[in-house]
């Protein structure tokens, strides 16, 4: 699932999610003062755009040129995104530098070191908040195509094991998504991890 794979699968398709955000980031930041947010994996950019809609400035990042350039082509709002391309698994985002961390549904291998899971909650800033979503494995099957194991992809329960006393969890849920399944999948519901950085 690297570079050449997410852009092929960009390439495609005309379109390749509903152009809406998604409903667990509508949910739980619409009570956040709006700041500085990285959305992971923003793929065509639903998110950053609603998120800068809220007044939030987003650095939205991708490891697929293909869908940076879709998501740039339909941003109607200039000057609060900055459409970043770069592999988080590899290259860290700045640390402290966000009051919102979002990954929705984002592939995040597991490390032995986890150096990638580190460098995403030290992008956290005191008093941000780390919102991760994804889907409830109890509706995977095991081993999907292209050998993609969902077990060697880090879950939101599993990010709560590694937060120290230096955050609180806040939700740690699975809930009914508010949004139909994408097309050809079964999903229905969503694993929930909101957590807020203390210091």
């Amino acid at each position: 699932m690297d570079t050449e794979y997410w852009d092929e699968m960009y390439r495609s398709r005309d379109q390749v999610f509903s152009g809406s955000p998604n409903g667990v980031l509508v949910t739980e930041v619409a009570d956040l003062p709006p700041g500085r947010a990285l959305d992971v994996g923003c793929g065509e950019g639903a998110d950053a755009l609603w998120l800068t809609r809220h007044g939030w400035h987003v650095t939205a990042v991708d490891i697929s040129r293909t869908a940076l350039q879709r998501a740039a082509a339909t941003a109607d709002i200039a000057g609060h995104v900055t459409w970043t391309q770069a592999d988080l698994s590899i290259t860290p985002p700045p640390a402290g530098a966000f009051d919102l961390v979002s990954a929705h549904y984002f592939p995040l291998p597991r490390q032995p070191e986890h150096t990638a899971l580190r460098g995403l909650l030290d992008a956290v800033a005191p008093g941000g908040t780390l919102l991760f979503a994804g889907h409830d494995l109890a509706e995977l099957s095991p081993r999907q195509e292209h050998g993609f194991d969902p077990s060697d992809y880090y879950q939101p329960d599993d990010i709560a094991r590694h937060l120290d006393h230096d955050w609180t969890v806040l939700i740690n849920e699975t809930r009914p998504r508010t949004a139909s399944a994408p097309a050809g999948t079964h999903h229905t519901h969503d694993t929930v991890l909101r957590a807020q950085r203390l210091r």
